[in-house]
């Protein structure tokens, strides 16, 4: 079934998107176990939980041969709770019926070719052609012909370069089948994936719980569950859960898909109210896919590893309360955190970057070097202090001197609209939960969470010309969204915040020579930060809006652009089939920071659609013709109000839009660059750049003199005149990761000079350098100036 098949939240709730989550009310922190008696959910009986600590009992003939059929041999069937007995052997009447029927299928040949990527090289390789029969050939089964050091690391396949496939399922068609190692964002997502049905599993057998759903996320996975009345999660259950799912692992439980009816899943899963939440209100009407992993039958899109062998390392992390749904009124579910790896030496890298991290946490840095703070009085907006503000303004700066060179336009839009606007950009069909709505003199307003409506307004609100075009407009202000409480997350995920916001309005005819333009940018940009990046174009999606001939001629310019990009050196792009935005196609940019997780950061967006919507136009160079009236079209909103449009004559024409960002969300931006320097600033956006500290207090005039002529040179400067000794002075500074402490004292104010202590030169820790004061200066500002990454003079 392919990806596009259902709806975005029907994937997030089902497979690999975790959900937003309210806050934990019973307790202060995410890792605090909810008070088991305010748990409420529907109950297993008593006769059917699992004891902890019982030993298997012996087991008859035909208690083993379900065994066999539930997929498990360390949880017998006797010792599982009655629904899932129940669950599985229906699921075992299913499977086999479908077998049966994929044996009756005719099996015709099918045109199959295996693509295995580049070469050390960098060359793509030949296309290797291979036998293969309809619903008999699996991918897997073509590793054979595969070089093992290419085979060993795959995790699943990938047909025609858009849907990710299980290894073991049967090809339907001709096809292009590509391999997705580990070392991959999605096969990462899938293994983690894969591990998570298996802590379900272990769960399921050692508290005869109720699943809710169990996701990847960005550091592994977690699984939601309901435990009986008086039940919660301990620290203590850990080790139990990783022996059952050790035991696992050695049992190589394969994972076995198959497609099942609505009628048949609300059979399978009518003893689960929260997946009977995920039937009744996310699935087709054709119903959905379901996985058997061991005893586990659970509701899943996939696609899967082949069998549990694969997982050679796996720990769980921590545990903590959630709400089901992220609805604070909702019930509340335990959450266990895990982690997986294909081999242990990864585990044991993994443990080792997440107490580099926990180091670098911007949370943590951001409260010792007082840089912002959070506060209840308005969750998810940053309190931004003196030393914060000082790297925020820093990077306005540097953006507002590259838009005077690249020939932006800044512009400054109001921060709440009238609700009419948002139906006509479409926001307010499609956006509204995520936006804060005000009633203002019986009418709807909105805090607008994003620029391009207003840039529109801007666009249109007199008559336009070629000759304007390109117009770049570069908007600072302040945009709100309404994101769930339990999804905040320091100043990574916040609900007010600022963003480079552009929209570019050209001619079809600029459209490469604005991508390479913005190509230049984010070099520039990401280079001071030594980031590198990577770009992904996502093409023309399944439900689109306007006609095929537009979408493809924008998408060859976009291929155009990033191919230059290549040729000139700027490295190889990525090709990310029907995933576009549904009113044009996108280039995403994700950068790499010191401990090489990826950030998606920047995005270059093509939009045809809102131009229409706004009836956007310009004159052209042909003889201009006065506009025709306006029609109706033939979409009509979902407001149920008749679309309008104009019909251009000669000398008209629209715009093309380009949505784009390159730091993106300030906030976001400041949170990964100071876990990318681990709070060592670069001079020249650092809030502390230089203390100067005395020998003695007699040179107390010369420390200021020396302070007042560094701050005439728009730099950071601090003076320490307390009454502590110099190396306590001194060490206080290095801890506050000042770039440079300048010592002076009767030597020093005599030569007119400094002693300079470089935070990243050991050498100079025991004993500065001497330099002349003129001199400093001239070096500081150019260091300053070049905004130069190696803190060196």
């Amino acid at each position: 079934m392919a990806p596009g098949d259902y709806s975005d939240l029907m994937k997030a709730q089902l497979n690999g998107t975790e959900l937003p989550l309210r806050p934990n009310e019973l307790g202060s922190e995410e890792g605090e176990a909810i008070a088991p008696s305010e748990v409420k959910q529907s109950q297993p009986n008593k006769s059917q939980k699992k004891k902890k600590n019982a030993s298997a009992p012996e087991t008859s003939q035909a208690a083993e041969a379900e065994s066999k059929i539930s997929g498990s041999s360390t949880a017998t069937m006797s010792q599982l709770p009655d629904f899932v007995v129940e669950r599985n052997e229906l699921f075992s009447e299913l499977k086999r019926k479908n077998d049966a029927e994929i044996l009756e299928k005719e099996h015709p040949v099918i045109n199959v070719s295996l693509d295995l990527g580049f070469d050390d090289a960098g060359v793509p390789r030949p296309l290797m052609p291979v036998a293969a029969k309809a619903w008999e050939s699996t991918p897997g089964s073509f590793l054979k012909h595969v070089d093992k050091a290419i085979s060993s690391d795959v995790v699943v396949a990938k047909i025609d370069g858009t849907e990710l496939w299980d290894l073991d399922r049967p090809l339907e068609r001709d096809c292009r089948v590509s391999y997705i190692p580990f070392t991959s964002p999605e096969g990462r997502n899938v293994f983690w994936h894969s591990s998570a049905h298996v802590l379900g599993e272990a769960a399921e057998c050692y508290y005869g719980c109720r699943l809710s759903h169990g996701p990847p996320v960005e550091q592994g996975f977690f699984y939601d569950m309901a435990l009986a009345e008086g039940q919660a999660v301990k620290e203590s259950d850990w080790s139990p859960l990783e022996s059952r799912a050790s035991k696992f692992f050695k049992e190589k439980q394969s994972f076995d898909r198959l497609h099942v009816s609505l009628p048949d899943l609300k059979k399978m899963f009518g003893y689960s109210k929260y997946k009977m939440y995920y039937i009744e209100n996310l699935l087709p009407p054709e119903g959905s896919t379901v996985y058997r992993c061991g005893s586990l039958i659970d509701l899943c899109l996939g696609p899967h590893i082949q069998n549990t062998s694969k997982i050679k390392a796996f720990q769980i992390m921590k545990n903590s309360s959630c709400y089901f749904r992220g609805d604070k009124d909702d019930d509340s579910l335990q959450r266990i955190y895990g982690v997986a790896f294909p081999d242990k030496k990864q585990m044991t890298e993994h443990k080792k970057f997440l107490e580099e991290a926990a180091k670098r946490d911007h949370r943590k840095i951001g409260i010792e070097q007082e840089l912002f703070f959070f506060n209840d009085v308005s969750p998810g907006s940053t309190f931004l202090l003196p030393h914060g503000t000082r790297i925020f303004n820093a990077l306005q700066k540097l953006l507002r001197s590259e838009y005077q060179k690249r020939g932006y336009s800044e512009v400054q839009s109001p921060n709440m609209y009238d609700s009419d606007l948002w139906k006509k950009s479409g926001h307010w069909q499609h956006y509204s939960e995520d936006m804060f709505v005000l009633d203002v003199e019986k009418k709807k307003w909105a805090l607008k969470p994003m620029n391009c409506p207003g840039h529109c307004i801007m666009f249109g609100h007199r008559e336009r010309s070629y000759r304007e075009l390109p117009l770049r407009m570069a908007d600072f202000g302040v945009l709100h969204r309404n994101e769930a409480s339990g999804a905040l997350n320091g100043m990574t995920r916040v609900r007010k915040f600022q963003q480079d916001d552009t929209h570019v309005f050209c001619t079809q005819d600029q459209i490469t020579e604005e991508i390479e333009g913005l190509f230049d940018f984010l070099k520039c940009i990401y280079g001071l930060f030594g980031f590198p990046f990577r770009l992904k174009l996502s093409t023309r999606p399944e439900k689109y809006l306007g006609d095929i001939k537009t979408w493809d001629v924008a998408e060859s310019k976009l291929k155009h652009a990033l191919n230059s990009f290549t040729a000139s050196g700027g490295g190889q792009w990525e090709l990310n089939e029907g995933d576009g935005a549904f009113y044009g196609p996108k280039i995403d940019i994700t950068i790499s920071d010191a401990l090489r997780r990826d950030w998606q950061c920047a995005t270059i967006q093509l939009d045809f659609q809102l131009p229409q919507n706004f009836e956007l136009e310009y004159m052209t160079a042909e003889v201009a013709s006065k506009p025709k009236p306006a029609v109706a079209t033939d979409e009509a909103p979902t407001d149920g109000s008749v679309a309008t449009t104009k019909v251009l004559g000669p000398g008209r024409a629209r715009p093309v839009m380009i949505h784009r960002a390159i730091v993106g969300s300030f906030e976001r931006f400041m949170a990964i660059l100071t876990e990318h320097f681990a709070g060592k600033w670069p001079f020249w956006i650092s809030p502390r750049q230089i203390l100067v500290i005395p020998v003695m207090p007699a040179v107390n005039d010369y420390v200021e003199e020396v302070q007042s002529l560094f701050k005439a040179q728009k730099m950071h400067v601090d003076i320490d005149l307390s009454g502590n000794t110099m190396p306590k002075k001194i060490r206080t500074g290095q801890l506050q990761q000042y770039n440079f402490i300048f010592v002076v004292g009767a030597q020093e104010r005599e030569s007119r000079s400094v002693n300079i202590r470089n935070r990243d030169d050991p050498e100079t820790q025991a004993k500065g350098e001497l330099v002349p004061l003129d001199e400093a200066i001239g070096k500081l500002k150019a260091l300053k100036k070049e905004r130069r990454l190696i803190n060196a003079i």
